[in-house]
């Protein structure tokens, strides 16, 4: 009985010490427009973190599908020092890991880090919209963490926003009932409250409302390129991050609303949910079952809603109604697979060429050119490079020419190209021929230390500081020069071999010398 006593005594100081040693710092206050909050000032870092900040009401009951409404204010202390709730979804790809509160439509949160003692002001503001296909993600992800870019001097914030049927759902009587008309796009208006909350708060965490950047990946990456096209968003904005990703065909282009009304009126009516009484009147977890049951279906547009989205980009960046501000974007050098293109098929040239014929049967010599292969080697080199293309490639590079053609605003490209390292316990890192999708992120906001599934080597770190510093510069200043880096030249508007900087081991500017690929598959697919 006494060892017994004394095991559970040790037990108990074990774990006030580690509670202690984990306990770097004390809780802090800051008053924002709807009521006070406290956080924590982590005194190890010098940052402090406010996380799970509610900016609208939750879109729950009557609130299900329309814009996000203005939180009421409230008496007292709000705690704010755990992630929210992340938006309803499965987490769907493997790099995903949540920290976030479980799940729940009760979603809209977003977390802040800052800097800031207490008598700094007009830091720059950084905001970052996660990635996910529209189907998933969330804030909380380690990936996104703000620590690293606060350190450098940034406020840094990410926000939650609806997704999949929750954040994308049109329906007629949606739109009958809306003020605009329209219905869809909950996720985007969901990241203009943030984008407001950010205008009427930010200086009290030591930021500058007159200098945010948003950014983002994928998914983030297009609500960026949505954002900047938006006439909601003007003035709330001043500069713009893309790591591959914008809103222009193949790639979660926008569709008439009449054709996302059909979408989700055919969902409901093959549930069985005829009204929208019925409709608001289900459960989470019925809305959410009818989502799954969905399958192929439930990947909804993003809707041509006349109020948030007028026009399709190419008609806005083309009649120069984007926001005109800076703009860094990029993509990474394999951004697909090749077996998308050769379909199990041995990586062959006649098998090339095969497919290739059969996936563009009146332009394949045309795409041969630019996409050429004379060995197994350059098969999965050019089929790579396809099927990146095909997937998001394209649509950023038009993104980019659209923008440095039609601004008098700085624009800067990057090829993220590092080779990702071994997996914790592999003996060597899996075959690749470049850097696939999403494997920038926790480069570029300096959070290798955080993803513990690879085993990160000095080459990694040193990459990663190098792209994280670029992307600090372009925050603070609107240029990613400096700090001693390689210099990152800026585009012209009609540059046929604009500069293009190689983020790599041996980061470097280079001439673009793979575009005529990007401006036949523009001639192919006829953007509107």
């Amino acid at each position: 009985m006494k060892k017994t006593f004394l095991a559970f005594g040790f037990s108990i100081c074990a774990l006030f010490v580690l509670a202690q040693a984990n306990n770097n710092g004390f809780s802090v206050q800051t008053t924002t427009q709807n009521g006070i909050i406290e956080g924590n000032y982590d005194t190890k870092s010098g940052i402090q973190t406010y996380f799970g900040i509610p900016f609208a009401k939750a879109p729950v009951g009557d609130l299900r599908w329309k814009d996000p409404q203005p939180i009421a204010s409230w008496k007292g202390v709000k705690e704010t020092k755990h992630f929210g709730p992340r938006p309803m979804q499965v987490l769907i790809w493997n790099d995903m890991n949540s920290r976030s509160n479980g799940v729940s439509e009760d979603c809209l949160y977003l977390n802040v880090w800052t800097p800031a003692s207490r008598n700094t002001k007009n830091l720059p503001v950084l905001v970052y919209f996660y990635g996910g296909g529209n189907v998933a993600g969330d804030g909380s992800e380690p990936r996104y963490d703000g620590e690293t870019m606060a350190k450098k001097g940034i406020v840094v914030i990410t926000c939650n926003y609806r997704l999949n049927i929750f954040g994308n759902f049109a329906h007629p009587e949606l739109s009958a009932e809306s003020p605009h008309k329209s219905s869809g796009n909950y996720g985007y208006y969901d990241q203009l409250a943030a984008l407001q909350w950010v205008k009427n708060n930010i200086a009290a965490f030591g930021g500058d409302p007159n200098h945010v950047t948003i950014a983002g990946e994928s998914a983030g990456s297009v609500a960026v390129s949505y954002q900047m096209s938006s006439p909601l968003a003007k003035g709330l904005v001043h500069a713009a991050i893309g790591e591959s990703g914008a809103g222009i065909a193949p790639t979660m282009a926008p569709v008439p609303l009449q054709e996302a009304e059909k979408i989700g009126k055919n969902l409901a009516d093959k549930a069985g949910v005829t009204s929208l009484k019925a409709l608001k009147a289900l459960t989470s977890r019925e809305v959410y079952e009818i989502y799954a049951e969905s399958k192929g279906e439930g990947r909804f547009p993003v809707v041509l809603d006349g109020y948030f989205l007028p026009k399709y980009l190419n008609d806005i960046y083309t009649a120069k109604e984007q926001a005109q501000i800076p703009l860094l974007v990029g993509w990474n050098s394999a951004e697909g697979s090749a077996n998308a293109i050769m379909a199990g098929q041995p990586y062959t040239v006649e098998n090339y060429i095969n497919k290739v014929k059969e996936a563009y049967p009146n332009n394949a010599n045309e795409i041969l050119a630019v996409y050429s292969a004379h060995s197994e080697k350059e098969v999965e080199l050019s089929a790579t490079a396809m099927a990146g293309d095909k997937f998001i490639g394209f649509s950023t590079w038009k993104w980019f020419d659209l923008h440095r053609k039609n601004s008098s605003q700085p624009v800067y490209r990057y090829l993220y190209s590092k080779l990702r390292p071994a997996l914790v316990g592999a003996s060597a890192p899996a075959h690749a021929v470049g850097a696939p999708h999403a494997a920038d992120i926790e480069y570029c906001m300096g959070n290798l230390r955080l993803i513990k599934e690879f085993a990160w080597t000095a080459d990694d770190y040193q990459v990663s500081e190098t792209m994280s510093n670029y992307f600090a510069n372009f925050i603070k200043t609107y240029n990613p020069n400096g700090n001693n880096l390689p210099e990152w030249k800026v585009v012209t508007a009609n540059d046929p071999t604009p500069p293009v900087m190689i983020i790599d081991v041996k980061s470097r500017t280079e001439k673009a010398v793979n575009d005529a690929r990007y401006e036949l598959l523009d001639k192919l697919y006829k953007n509107k």
